[in-house]
């Protein structure tokens, strides 16, 4: 009972003393014990990001049935999201590393908030290697992404020294296969506004040519304040997954298995006409290799680029001379321990100019 009220006291450093019990408000101790309420763009994020997980180690193919074996790799997909400090995609990581892109734990996030964050957060993530791009200003360029995908990667014996020096939680999920040579898998994120207060409908066929797409991983959006995670579209109307029905917390068992019921959809997903989304988006597409990149390139200039006089985004070879020059993201060096890690994000990366769309 007494946290419960607790929570409604603001920060502070000073011990509070309540019916001869001694209380510390500091943030960690008390706080919210749901998401719910703030939390929906954040489960949208975690939607998108297992969706590229799942084509990446299972193929765009695979399904889920009920009470049916899954491979290994399926299980460690879900060990990433699970709601738990240590999971380097639960909604306790996105929720602090949203900190340093200026949320408050509880705030809600909009769209290109959470790309950011996603993008962060995938530093630490070396079992699933991904290169994760953020494109900036409505434009994504070529030689970046393909700069990116294509750095090399750390050394096996630096990857040792690595794993015995940093003890993150945001690391649990490190594997040798994080450190092959090649193209990085890619998680491209395109955040965009496509109108002032309602979406304006020139950009509607091109929004619908996205999810076409063998890339596609849908796109984050919803109304002001209520985020969905849209996957496809039927005529005028859009196929989403709502993530507003609040779960029971679920832990991983002694023998490494989820119960993994509630982490899939148990009814049809909704729909709602595409003039009633907010015009504050962000598209995702996978491309696990090259090649699959390269085709989505030669499809957004024969699908979307030729065929309307104002864009929905820009698609560049080269980086623009007048924007400060590209360097690829690299984990930042840390020394904590994964419950210290997620109290000092703000300490982990500098201050980025990046264009940022209004919030929803």
């Amino acid at each position: 009972m007494e946290s419960d009220f607790l929570e409604e006291f603001p920060e502070t450093d000073e011990p509070v003393w309540i019916l001869g019990k001694q209380h510390h408000l500091k943030a960690g101790g008390t706080g919210p014990s749901s998401d719910a309420g703030w939390g929906c763009m954040l489960r949208c994020g975690q939607m998108m990001l297992a969706q590229a997980l799942i084509c990446r180690h299972l193929g765009r193919d695979w399904q889920w049935e009920k009470h049916r074996r899954q491979p290994e790799e399926y299980h460690k997909i879900l060990q990433c999201f699970l709601d738990r400090k240590d999971c380097c995609y639960s909604i306790h990581q996105m929720a602090q590393m949203g900190v340093g892109e200026g949320k408050s734990i509880g705030e809600w996030f909009g769209p290109n908030t959470v790309a950011q964050v996603l993008k962060k957060l995938a530093l630490f993530d070396e079992w699933n290697s991904l290169a994760v791009y953020v494109s900036m200003d409505n434009t994504v360029v070529i030689e970046d992404i393909k700069k990116m995908c294509w750095s090399p990667p750390q050394s096996s014996s630096a990857a040792y020294g690595s794993m015995h020096s940093h003890r993150s939680a945001l690391g649990r999920n490190k594997n040798t296969a994080g450190f092959c040579s090649g193209w990085k898998p890619l998680l491209l994120i395109i955040p965009l506004r496509l109108g002032i207060n309602h979406i304006n409908p020139i950009y509607i066929e091109a929004f619908k040519e996205c999810f076409k797409m063998p890339q596609s991983l849908g796109a984050l959006g919803g109304k002001p304040n209520n985020a969905y995670y849209f996957i496809g579209f039927l005529g005028n109307e859009l196929i989403y997954l709502d993530p507003h029905t609040t779960q029971i917390f679920v832990d991983s068992e002694e023998n490494g298995m989820v119960d993994d019921q509630s982490f899939h959809c148990q009814q049809a997903p909704h729909r709602m006409k595409i003039m009633n989304l907010d015009p504050s988006v962000a598209l995702g597409f996978f491309c696990k290799e090259e090649k699959d990149f390269d085709n989505w390139c030669s499809l957004v200039q024969k699908e979307i680029l030729k065929q309307q006089s104002l864009r929905m985004f820009e698609l560049v070879q080269k980086h623009p001379p007048h924007w400060p020059p590209f360097i690829p993201p690299t984990k930042p060096e840390v020394t904590t321990t994964g419950a210290e890690l997620i109290e000092s994000t703000d300490k982990l990366f500098e201050l980025e100019e990046e264009f940022e769309i209004l919030s929803v």
